[in-house]
């Protein structure tokens, strides 16, 4: 890993990849976070991939400066980068771990709107730029199975879809229609991240 990755106003899925070529989306990385956390946990490589899902901007870094610093000992700053970096790998964990429960205990509806949720998030807009094909890639699933989720959003009036676009019309019953995944996620977002998730 040659550098580390922190998204402005990008969204970035981090994905597993199966050795057919199935791929689901684990986590989601936005403004809040770093792709390339593996590099100060240890591993300078991972198994998972990074895909950029929207149009944006992202800081770049050497990862041997990144790695330097989290390593760092002494001085009076010491410690302050590597707390916010392990802290944000609890955050990242827990979104983890929750995207795999829910991917196994709940309805395709339920992730769709958890996913959504997700990545409104981590954009400034109610919209999201992107096809159902791509939404079916990182949830692991057939597309006509989120064709058939959106469609039932869509007639509810909590998003608006249009080929390539998905405008949520009422979050606060978005929220209420996805399972308890979303709010787990986010309030150890907040708990562990409140300066990152206030912006």
């Amino acid at each position: 890993m040659r550098h580390v990755y922190f998204p402005i106003d990008v969204i970035v899925s981090l994905l597993y990849v199966m050795e057919d070529g199935a791929s689901a989306e684990i986590a989601v990385v936005g403004n809040e976070g770093i792709v390339g956390v593996s590099l100060f946990m240890g591993g300078e490589t991972t198994p998972s991939r990074a895909i950029v899902r929207s149009a944006g901007h992202a800081y770049r870094l050497k990862a041997q400066v990144l790695k330097a610093e989290f390593d760092r000992v002494g001085g009076r700053r010491s410690g302050a980068l590597h707390h916010l970096l392990l802290r944000y790998t609890q955050a990242l964990l827990t979104q983890m771990a929750q995207t795999a429960a829910c991917n196994r205990h709940h309805s395709l509806e339920q992730q769709l709107c958890r996913w959504l949720l997700l990545s409104l998030d981590r954009v400034p807009a109610n919209e999201l730029i992107l096809t159902q094909e791509l939404i079916a890639n990182m949830l692991g699933v057939r597309r006509e199975g989120v064709t058939e989720a959106a469609g039932k959003l869509q007639k509810a009036g909590l998003i608006e879809y249009r080929r390539g676009h998905i405008t949520v019309l009422d979050r606060g019953r978005l929220e209420a229609q996805s399972c308890e995944c979303y709010a787990v996620v986010k309030k150890e977002f907040e708990r562990l991240l409140p300066e990152a998730i206030a912006r």
